[in-house]
């Protein structure tokens, strides 16, 4: 059993980042390693040729499978909570949509992509594929599973793919990849320890490039992972620690 396995059973956490403890769930006083100033909305794209330029400051990009959570989570981490937006309907993200977090312009970009998976549409793949392709300022793309189910073959196509990109024809890794499990309050404390290593074995047998997942829940009190996931940002885009 990994070592972050064991702190989730015993609803402690483990930062993805550094491997060190962080402090219990009962505690929330502790400050986060991402702290975000301001956050608004910057763009759209619904096709290629509406991709904004922008500033050229580092970019991530969130994609899973349609309503997996991922506009919740992204709110938790952003401190917002209707700056992304979210509905019990999948395919509620129709575009590539932008938000410049910090100071105007912005020190990060965050992407949101639509939901890819039978709930998806074809175009909102080459949209996607599009971007991560020629974008030169992408540092990591996020892709979340919802931890209430196993991988699907959507899932799995998608990793495989992501996986086959991470190097460029000259051999380069222009961006990392990263793997979040969201809606960890939805899986019974008894299927802790079959569940993460399941879906962790899924991960790493499609992509095993991906860094391992963090676990997460935007509905626990205080919430699961968040910390983590800032932290995680400001490593791939090398910021150190955002303040407000």
């Amino acid at each position: 059993m990994s070592v972050v396995l064991r702190h989730v059973l015993k609803r402690r956490r483990v930062s993805p980042t550094t491997g060190g403890e962080l402090p219990s769930r009962r505690s929330s006083s502790h400050a986060a390693p991402f702290r975000i100033n301001s956050a608004e909305f910057a763009a759209a794209a619904a096709t290629v040729d509406q991709i904004p330029k922008l500033n050229g400051c580092p970019e991530v990009i969130v994609t899973g499978r349609a309503n997996c959570g991922k506009s919740t989570l992204f709110n938790a981490v952003l401190g917002r909570k209707d700056l992304l937006r979210t509905s019990k309907k999948a395919g509620c993200t129709r575009t590539l949509n932008f938000y410049a977090v910090g100071e105007h312009p912005g020190t990060v970009v965050l992407v949101d992509a639509p939901g890819y998976g039978a709930r998806g549409r074809p175009e909102w793949g080459d949209l996607f594929n599009t971007y991560i392709s020629t974008r030169k300022q992408l540092r990591r793309i996020y892709i979340l599973f919802n931890g209430k189910h196993p991988l699907n073959p959507a899932d799995l196509g998608m990793l495989a793919h992501l996986s086959d990109t991470l190097f460029s024809e000259e051999g380069t890794q222009p961006y990392t990849l990263q793997s979040i499990i969201t809606k960890a309050d939805c899986i019974p404390d008894k299927s802790l320890g079959q569940v993460i290593p399941k879906i962790q074995k899924q991960i790493w047998e499609a992509a095993p490039l991906c860094l391992p997942p963090i676990i997460t829940s935007a509905v626990m009190r205080p919430m699961l992972g968040i910390d983590a996931v800032r932290a995680n940002i400001a490593e791939a885009c090398g910021l150190g620690v955002l303040k407000k």
